[in-house]
């Protein structure tokens, strides 16, 4: 949802909101984001375990970080998002505020209120930003949709109940049906 735009808004006016209220931003516009549901914050709790797991037992490079974490893909004050999960590879791109730059690897988990986000807006920004895969894990329609932009590629769409792996992180392998239980 969307606040009343009257004018272009800048990442001074995110850090304006009240504590307790998220939003992000896009080309100038303010999206507010909705609490998510349980299934939603399992689904984020189980994956960032799964990956830092992974992270551990291969002793990988890459650093995973859960929202709430600010994603700056551009050098501009107008875009800021902040994704379910994120997977960023080149620790030359994280400073303080979060990530200033594109993350190698992003996981969104959809709730009704960010279908289009996730599969619109998202999808599109992380696709022009340089981020090498995304993840739309989707629990209505109980499939993950797998982008590998590196490969430009018709994205994958994967049942729940299917095993699924990284591109980005090698040898990396979840079932996400496995992630409910």
């Amino acid at each position: 949802m969307t606040l009343q735009q009257k004018k272009r808004y800048t990442i001074e006016d995110i850090n304006a909101l009240p504590e307790e209220q998220r939003a992000e931003l896009f080309n100038g516009r303010i999206y507010m984001m909705e609490l998510p549901d349980s299934v939603h914050q399992k689904l984020v709790a189980n994956l960032t375990i799964a990956l830092g797991n992974y992270k551990h037992s291969t002793g990988g490079g890459c650093e995973v970080f859960p929202a709430p974490f600010a994603i700056f893909p551009y050098a501009s004050t107008d875009t800021y998002v902040e994704p379910d999960i994120s997977i960023v590879c080149d620790k030359g791109i994280l400073s303080n505020q979060g990530c200033e730059g594109a993350p190698d690897f992003i996981i969104e988990i959809v709730s009704s209120s960010s279908r289009r986000m996730d599969y619109a807006f998202k999808n599109a920004l992380y696709a022009d930003a340089g981020v090498r895969e995304y993840w739309i894990v989707d629990p209505q329609e109980k499939q993950t949709v797998i982008y590998l932009y590196e490969k430009d590629a018709a994205p994958l769409l994967c049942p729940f109940g299917q095993e699924i792996t990284s591109n980005v992180l090698k040898g990396f392998r979840i079932c996400v049906s496995e992630l409910l239980l």
